[in-house]
């Protein structure tokens, strides 16, 4: 009986927290109640503070579930065993696009982060968790890059600092668009011709040649 008992309010969570997806895409964090949530997941008020202190916790809860795009391991990028540290990178990038492109969860939940929320003092978590990964992945890609410009023989157009801080915005901009209208275009072939070119611009010459080794 008690299994079951947890299982029962494992899965009560889990409603609210996905009512609570559903509710802050579709009308914003702010203008979502508690008393929204919990008829939309068949649960009473008294069921959310059972689970969480306040909005804000059910925010968080709701953020921790997901790995959002970049959120990923960019472990060994510029270690001397790195095969090819380019093909990696654009793998890399491949894999986030697809990732927001093809499973609505994350897609849901990375538009609550960055469009229907505002960073005050209870969610400054979301503002500080974006800040950390996109920290890391410059560090990450910037060492990359150094990399495979050292293996290649290639004296970048711009320093290595730099170019991270490009392909950031340019994987940036491309979701925050596809987000506004995912019609528009195929995010992930896209974002792949767009790596290409701005790989060879920094003097990788023939970089859309990785496509086969980046597993694209």
């Amino acid at each position: 009986m008690a299994r079951r008992t947890k299982e029962e309010a494992l899965a009560t969570r889990h409603k609210l927290l996905d009512a609570a997806e559903h509710l802050f895409q579709a009308q914003g964090v702010s203008r979502t109640s508690l008393q929204d949530i919990a008829r939309r997941a068949g649960a009473t008020r008294g069921a959310i503070y059972w689970h969480f202190k306040d909005k804000a916790d059910l925010f968080n809860a709701m953020m921790e579930r997901v790995t959002l795009p970049l959120e990923q391991s960019f472990q060994d990028l510029a270690q001397e065993g790195q095969a090819d540290p380019l093909a990696h990178i654009r793998n890399v990038v491949r894999e986030a696009l697809a990732r927001i492109a093809g499973d609505p969860q994350t897609r849901r939940v990375f538009e609550v982060a960055t469009h229907k929320v505002e960073y005050v003092d209870a969610l400054q978590a979301v503002r500080l968790r974006h800040l950390t990964v996109r920290n890391e992945f410059l560090v990450q890609v910037e060492g990359g890059l150094q990399a495979a410009a050292t293996r290649k023989g290639v004296e970048l157009a711009v320093s290595p600092a730099t170019a991270a801080q490009g392909i950031h915005a340019i994987i940036d901009g491309l979701i925050q668009n596809w987000l506004l209208d995912s019609a528009a275009f195929d995010l992930v072939a896209v974002g792949q011709r767009v790596m290409d070119v701005y790989l060879a611009g920094l003097g990788f010459s023939g970089a859309g040649d990785i496509s086969a080794t980046a597993g694209g």
